[in-house]
């Protein structure tokens, strides 16, 4: 009994899997078929682009020199690309190509130059002294350079026989004036008078100092030495002549410089020329003098450019009361100027640069980039004004803009090449070939009959 069941039960099971097996092929066939019917119908491509060159186009599929296939182009490929270049990015892709961007602002641009700069003397407190007249040093007072001297001291002495003779001379006019200084005949008063006069003034041309002049009137002996003083206060840095040398009206026998001020010579490039103008504010540190910052300002502005560099040096005024300030030291300097200029500011990475064409690429939306043409203004600090091309608060792309640039340029050539489809369409279909002649035809028969 038992095995007439599990007969029966084994013959029933092989019975269905007979019927599934038959049934099978016709209901795959309905659901292939209802899902080829739900599938929407494939696009047409306009033509087929050359990947590594868009310029080449082909009306079929094709490859290129390197076996890589043709990139489909299709109508809908740049409709939402109103305007020429505009690209659209996934997101996902955006973030991981790490595109940065930055909101353009209003903003007032202002500069800080940083520069070096070299102390040297200031030219309008330096004297050089020569002597009037030729003679021989009999002494000399200060001998050592980098001593300070006041205004008056005496730095040497010099004989010279032509100082001899103008102290006779005066002598003896100073001797008829006072002989006929009462005579009752007033053109021999006016006469003494004014020889003593020029006699005396000769004197002070030849830089005799005025306690000699008295002390010759007082004594009436000649002095057969001339004390030659300073005429300004400072610091002797050179000294032209020793004892006992001959010297004339060319031998330079002193250089004496007021280090009281000093001049800071420093160069700038052309781009920071705008920035600068006398007056700025200067502030100035070194090396050798640490945890000390000095304040000056612009005084000149050279009119001509190094041509080695091609900077353009200028000049600033310092104070050195304290005397720390040495000609020839280095010094850091920075240059705060006191223009601004109100105007769209961006940062720098954000500008492409493409000969004389400069471009931004403004964000619009999610992972839409349209590029934009731009007038620069002044640079300053890694910020740059933009005069005109894009406004206010418009978010610029300053990280990855040069992959979205080369996408962008392609998108642009897409669709020129859709464009030039659009209105005429001829140029983009294989030609066709012409049906051949009665007589091809008549010619091709003959020799299939012979084959």
């Amino acid at each position: 009994m038992n095995k007439q069941i599990i007969l029966t039960a084994l013959i029933m099971s092989g019975i269905g899997v007979g019927v599934g097996y038959w049934f099978a092929p016709s209901q795959s066939v309905a659901v292939t078929s209802g899902n080829t019917q739900a599938q929407p119908e494939k696009r047409k491509p306009l033509f087929y682009r050359n990947a590594m060159n868009p310029s080449v186009t082909s009306p079929i599929p094709s490859k290129d020199a390197m076996g890589m296939d043709y990139v489909p182009v299709y109508a809908d490929s740049a409709a939402d690309s109103k305007v020429p270049g505009l690209v659209k990015i996934d997101p996902v892709i955006v973030q991981n190509m790490g595109v940065r961007t930055s909101i353009a602002k209003l903003s007032t641009l202002s500069h800080t130059i940083r520069t070096v700069g070299r102390v040297d003397y200031d030219e309008q407190r330096m004297a050089r002294l020569h002597p009037k007249t030729e003679g021989w040093i009999e002494e000399l007072y200060i001998d050592t350079t980098g001593e300070r001297v006041e205004k008056g001291s005496i730095l040497l002495s010099v004989y010279s026989p032509k100082l001899v003779s103008t102290e006779q001379e005066y002598l003896l006019a100073l001797s008829s004036y006072h002989t006929l200084k009462n005579s009752p005949i007033d053109d021999i008063r006016r006469g003494a008078k004014s020889l003593l006069k020029s006699s005396r003034e000769r004197l002070t041309l030849l830089d005799v100092p005025d306690h000699q002049i008295r002390e010759l009137e007082k004594t009436r002996k000649i002095k057969r030495n001339l004390h030659i003083h300073t005429s300004v206060s400072g610091t002797v840095i050179k000294i032209g002549a020793r004892k006992g040398q001959y010297v004339t009206p060319q031998t330079e026998l002193y250089m004496i410089a007021d280090l009281e001020k000093v001049w800071v010579y420093a160069n700038i490039y052309e781009y920071e020329l705008p920035w600068v103008k006398e007056g700025d504010e200067v502030s100035m540190t070194l090396t050798g003098i640490p945890g000390k910052t000095f304040r000056g300002k612009v005084s000149y502005i050279y009119p001509y450019a190094e041509a080695k560099t091609r900077t353009i040096q200028v000049r600033a005024q310092f104070d050195n009361s304290e005397r720390l300030l040495k000609p020839e030291m280095y010094a850091d300097i920075t240059i705060k100027s006191s223009q601004s200029v109100e105007a769209i500011i961006v940062p720098s990475e954000a500008i492409i640069r493409s000969g004389n064409n400069a471009q931004v690429f403004v964000v619009h939306g999610s992972g839409k980039f349209e590029p934009h043409n731009v007038t620069l203004g002044i640079e300053s600090n890694g910020q740059v004004a933009i005069l005109d091309g894009i406004k206010a608060n418009d978010r610029v792309v300053t990280s990855g803009q040069f992959l979205i640039d080369s996408e962008s340029k392609l998108r642009e050539a897409t669709a020129k090449m859709i464009s030039a489809s659009k209105t005429k369409p001829m140029d983009m279909e294989m030609p066709k070939k012409s049906a051949p002649s009665k007589a091809n035809n008549t010619e091709v028969n003959k020799g299939m009959n012979r084959d």
